[in-house]
């Protein structure tokens, strides 16, 4: 079982980059877009990311908990990442996935007139779990070098 604790890193370490790269570049350029533009790539964004992150999300948490339980050495960072790995998963559904669950129906027809609000929620939420995430597979990464 040598190969998990990279396959963890890895399958976390792109989630991170998935999710920085959301907060830090595709979001701010679709709300650049002129127009509708970024209404429709938001709802977009929302259906697609909706479906793939909650198994990217439970599978970094299983593999981060598996690599803690095989390498008792190094376990108090690695279960240390799984708990904030946790923290994610329970902040995304309690606070981020009702947010995705309104956008990702919106036309520029049905958009609610305090549409920026709750993005802007939505963004500062998202750093906050960015923070996690990154926190989480800094001290992943330790562990499995350790």
């Amino acid at each position: 079982m040598e190969w998990l604790p990279i396959v963890a890193v890895v399958v976390v370490g792109v989630m991170v980059g998935v999710e920085a790269s959301v907060a830090f570049v595709i979001n701010p350029i679709v709300d650049g877009l002129p127009g509708n533009a970024g209404i429709l790539a938001r709802s977009n964004g929302a259906r697609m990311l909706g479906r793939v992150m909650p198994f990217w999300y439970i599978g970094s948490l299983v593999l981060t908990a598996a690599t803690a339980l095989l390498s008792p050495e190094t376990a108090l960072p690695a279960w240390t990442a799984a708990g904030l790995l946790v923290v994610s998963v329970i902040m995304s559904v309690a606070l981020l996935v009702p947010i995705n669950n309104r956008s990702k129906g919106w036309t520029p027809e049905t958009v609610p007139a305090d549409w920026r609000e709750q993005m802007a929620r939505w963004d500062a939420l998202h750093y906050v779990r960015v923070a996690v995430i990154v926190a989480a597979f800094t001290l992943l990464t330790v562990a499995v070098a350790g």
